[in-house]
């Protein structure tokens, strides 16, 4: 798959001509310079974006052939996002933060809160359940975003930068989630720049100038 786009005059190959695999139960760490084409790859497998050229399968869909309301449907219940901003909104509790995608999904509220509640223990925030992220550290605020996004169960879980802003201690219980969640035989693609992630993963698709270097 290519994603070029177009700057004045020139074309910016983002992403060029990359064939990439990734097998079901993998932590994948996707690392390289900025301007690499680490967030494109993310977008591209995430169906945030589309490609130029080139497929992408996830789960035997082609996302470049899908309709946008088909897309949506798959952002919403086949991926879990966790952003190096963490991205909760800050009128929301923790709780309602987590349950948040799996409403938008459609899923009943009752079971949602259960699922919200377990997945706080298990991040071991139950006790900051009804905290707004303002009263959260970093560390605290990026576990409820993986929480968040496991509570849809999406078979990948796509992370961009995950430790970024955190210290050493809150960087590792994050990691270990991330670890953790390949063993309900979930997939996992961190796009990092730091060197514990790929001491944790299964591979390292290392990229340059738009093309893989090594895998």
């Amino acid at each position: 798959m290519s994603r070029h786009y177009v700057d004045g005059s020139s074309v910016v190959r983002a992403l060029d001509d990359v064939t990439l695999s990734i097998d079901a139960g993998q932590l994948v760490a996707v690392t390289g310079p900025s301007g690499s084409g680490k967030s494109t790859l993310l977008n591209l497998v995430g169906a945030l974006d589309r490609p130029t050229s080139g497929t992408v399968i996830l789960a035997g869909e082609d996302l470049a052939r899908l309709s946008d309301d088909r897309l949506t449907e798959v952002r919403r219940t086949r991926i879990g996002f966790v952003f190096q901003f963490f991205n909760l909104l800050p009128t929301l509790s923790a709780e309602e933060n987590v349950m948040l995608p799996a409403l938008l999904a459609g899923r009943p509220r009752k079971a949602t809160r259960e699922k919200a509640r377990a997945l706080l223990d298990r991040v071991k925030l139950g006790h900051r359940a009804e905290h707004r992220p303002e009263s959260l550290s970093g560390g605290e605020m990026q576990r409820v975003a993986v929480a968040r996004a496991l509570v849809v169960d999406p078979p990948v879980l796509l992370a961009d930068e995950p430790t970024g802003n955190l210290d050493r201690a809150a960087g590792d219980e994050v990691l270990a989630l991330l670890r953790a969640a390949t063993d309900e035989d979930r997939t996992v693609v961190v796009v990092t720049h730091d060197p514990r992630v790929a001491e944790l993963g299964d591979r390292v698709v290392k990229l340059r100038d738009g093309k893989i270097e090594a895998s």
